[in-house]
């Protein structure tokens, strides 16, 4: 498993089963695995922080927004304060020390870096900026570990709906709904900007 939002135990807890049990061991994980992805695709962003900082290129035209405290460059969602800001091109690139990140104390809250603010003009025209940071989210918010686990619970019991059809002697069949509203409820306020 890798960079899942849960963990197999609380999955096995959910479900009522065993910890000691590894039988079913390879589904949950899958389970997992694919509810992860599933909730990154759907909010357009990731929610584990890199190991190790890397360097992204931005192209400044159409990522700077103007303000009234100046201007801001949106990035990648950054898990740490970066640790090279540049603007530039090819092989002519220069530091930029004087920036802000943005919003405001977002990695205290557990948020994470979106923008990098300067005065206005202050990323200049035409450039592009490369930026060395931890991308991703400092820590995996409660709402988006809870959204994991009831969708791998919902996936894990799929194998016993073919067709997204299930019931029961008591209600009598019922299709599953495509998407879980209260997956959805839980995520929807981390959709990124702009994406979907």
């Amino acid at each position: 498993m890798a960079n899942e939002y849960a963990a197999r135990e609380a999955l096995k807890l959910r479900l009522g089963i065993e910890a000691d049990d590894a039988t079913r061991d390879t589904l949950l994980d899958g389970a997992l695995a694919a509810s992860s992805r599933g909730i990154d695709t759907a909010t357009g962003r990731r929610f584990w922080l890199d190991d190790v900082a890397t360097g992204r290129t931005f192209t400044l035209a159409g990522n700077v927004v103007c303000g009234d405290g100046g201007e801001r460059l949106l990035i990648d969602d950054a898990g740490a304060a970066p640790t090279l800001v540049e603007t530039g091109s090819g092989s002519s690139w220069t530091a930029v020390t004087d920036y802000d990140p943005a919003p405001d104390n977002a990695l205290v809250r557990g948020r994470p870096i979106t923008a990098l603010a300067l005065a206005a003009g202050g990323w200049g025209g035409g450039l592009r900026a490369r930026i060395t940071a931890q991308w991703g989210w400092p820590a995996v918010p409660d709402e988006i570990t809870e959204a994991t686990l009831i969708q791998a619970a919902r996936l894990y019991r799929r194998k016993d709906s073919p067709e997204g059809v299930t019931g029961s002697a008591e209600w009598g069949v019922v299709r599953l709904s495509r998407r879980d509203p209260d997956v959805w409820a839980l995520i929807e306020h981390f959709i990124r900007p702009g994406f979907g």
